[in-house]
């Protein structure tokens, strides 16, 4: 499980950004929050915890939670 912050959130879209502790960015969509976070209410700068999947245009984070 990788660990990170929240770096941007495109509200209107549906879909944000983490930056990692190795500094990487992931990309995440909303759907792949879990009940602990609240999409809607994520401003940038929130702590989480979150699984790295392939995907066809590179890894992205699932199963966002609150560290």
């Amino acid at each position: 499980m990788a660990t990170g912050t929240i770096k941007k959130v495109v509200a209107d879209r549906g879909f944000g950004f983490i930056t990692a502790e190795d500094a990487k960015e992931y990309f995440f969509h909303r759907g792949a929050l879990d009940a602990s976070l609240d999409f809607d209410r994520l401003a940038g700068g929130e702590r989480v915890e979150f699984e790295v999947e392939a995907s066809p245009k590179g890894p992205r984070a699932s199963q966002v939670r609150a560290a």
